[in-house]
């Protein structure tokens, strides 16, 4: 994902207004530096959601839970003190917009086509779920983006 870039103030946005991050095993086991998380603007409290917490290396500032999705969220919530509750896994966000604990999606369109990993909020057989867009003139309108392979 390097050579790509963003609106220079997003990550501070991101970074000032998180409370807490909830994540999965799979992004964890991939990427187990806390540190990391907005180019390390961002200090806080750090949920992996894993069922097997007992063969998770301990980490500074990353508590490992063993539970519901619904209770994970309690839980990030309670530590986000009234900041945002950030998801950091598509299977966990998947479970949550299922069960309407979903209050918010931001998705940020890279201009690359990865070849592996979890489709975003998959759900076959499932219902649509039809989304209100943020700051756009009309919410329902659809987002068009053409991008040409390099």
């Amino acid at each position: 994902m390097t050579g790509i870039t963003s609106r220079p103030d997003l990550t501070g946005e991101y970074a000032t207004t998180t409370g807490a991050v909830l994540g999965g095993r799979d992004g964890w086991d991939a990427y187990p530096d806390p540190s990391g998380i907005y180019g390390g603007a961002w200090k806080g409290p750090l949920f992996v959601l894993t069922h097997h917490p007992e063969d998770a290396t301990p980490t500074d500032g990353v508590t490992f839970l063993n539970c519901g999705v619904e209770e994970a969220v309690r839980i990030g919530l309670e530590a986000a003190n009234g900041k945002n509750l950030e998801v950091f896994s598509p299977d966990i966000g998947r479970q949550l917009l299922a069960l309407g604990l979903i209050d918010e999606i931001d998705l940020h369109i890279a201009p690359v086509l990865l070849g592996d990993g979890i489709r975003l909020y998959d759900n076959p057989g499932g219902a649509p779920i039809h989304l209100h867009g943020l700051g756009r003139e009309d919410p329902r309108g659809v987002l068009d983006v053409r991008f040409r392979p390099l």
